[in-house]
C-alpha cells in the first residue's frame, strides 16, 4: 500500500526558511531601531554608523599659521633661554600674547554642521545656532549667516576665493554652452553643477550649499516648536593669555 506523502504548507516552508538564515530579517530590524534611536536622541546600536557633523576649516589658514607660529616658537624659546637681561623677560611677554592670536586666527577656525544645529568656532567667539533659528547664509566677500533674530555672524573657517569662483563659473558656462538649448539638458548641466556633490564648486558655494540642504532637512523633519537661539560662547581660553602678555610687555616696555 503507496504511503500517501504530504506537501509542506507555504507558512511551514517560509519558516523553515527563516531558521535556515536568520540573518534574513536582521538589516530591517536594525535600520529600523537605528532610527529610532536616533529620532529619540540615543546612540545608535552596534553595527550602524551614528551621525557626524560635517566639519569645514581652512587647509591653507591651518598649513601657514602652523609654519608661523613654527618660526615664532623657535625664535622665542631661544631667546628665552640664551639671551640676557630683560630680553628673556620680553621673549616671554611676546610668546605670551603671539602665540595665542596666531592659533586664533589659523588653527583654530572651525564649522561644524550637525544634525540640529551649526557650531561656528570664530577666532574669539563660538555661536551656537540651531537650524531652526537661522534666516540665510551667503558668500559673497565672505562666508556669513543671518538669523531671524538679525544677528551676522561670519565663518572664518570657510573662507571665499574669488578665484576659485571665477574657475567655477567659466566650466559653468562652457556647460551651459556645449549643452543643447532644446530639452531639459541645459536645465540638468546646470542644476547638476549646483548640487553638493559637485566637485567643480568653490569650496565655499559647496559647504553653503551643504548646509542649505542640512538645515532643509531639519526643519522638514520638526513641527512648527521653538526654534531655539543662538548661543555665544567667548574664548577665554585664547583672550586671557593674550591678554596677559599684551599687559606684561605693556609693563616691560614702560619700565625699560
Amino acid at each position: 500500500m503507496a504511503r500517501s506523502e504530504q506537501q509542506p504548507s507555504e507558512a511551514e516552508q517560509r519558516s523553515s526558511a527563516e531558521q535556515r538564515s536568520p540573518e534574513a530579517a536582521v538589516p530591517a530590524a536594525s535600520t529600523a531601531a537605528g532610527d529610532a534611536a536616533l529620532a529619540a536622541g540615543a546612540p545608535a546600536p552596534s553595527g550602524q554608523a551614528p551621525y557626524s557633523d560635517r566639519v569645514y576649516r581652512s587647509g591653507g589658514g591651518i598649513a601657514g599659521g602652523a609654519l608661523v607660529l613654527a618660526l615664532v616658537l623657535w625664535l622665542g624659546i631661544d631667546a628665552l633661554f640664551t639671551a640676557h637681561g630683560r630680553a628673556p623677560w620680553l621673549s616671554l611677554a611676546a610668546l605670551l600674547f603671539v602665540v595665542p592670536l596666531l592659533v586664533a586666527y589659523t588653527v583654530r577656525p572651525a564649522v561644524f554642521a550637525g544634525k540640529d544645529q551649526v557650531r561656528i568656532r570664530n577666532p574669539f567667539r563660538t555661536i551656537s545656532v540651531p537650524w531652526g533659528a537661522m534666516k540665510h547664509i551667503r558668500a559673497r566677500f565672505s562666508t556669513e549667516l543671518f538669523t531671524h533674530d538679525g544677528a551676522k555672524y561670519q565663518m572664518w573657517a570657510v573662507p571665499v576665493s574669488l578665484r576659485q569662483r571665477k574657475r567655477s563659473d567659466r566650466r559653468m558656462a562652457r556647460m551651459e554652452r556645449s549643452a543643447p538649448a532644446s530639452s531639459g539638458a541645459r536645465q540638468a548641466a546646470m542644476s547638476f553643477s549646483a548640487s553638493a556633490a559637485d566637485p567643480k564648486l568653490a569650496q565655499a558655494d559647496q559647504a553653503i550649499v551643504e548646509m542649505r540642504e542640512l538645515a532643509d532637512r531639519a526643519t522638514a523633519n520638526t513641527e512648527d516648536g521653538p526654534a531655539g537661539a543662538p548661543v555665544v560662547r567667548w574664548a577665554y581660553e585664547v583672550i586671557a593669555p593674550a591678554l596677559a602678555g599684551a599687559i606684561l610687555l605693556i609693563v616691560l616696555i614702560a619700565l625699560g
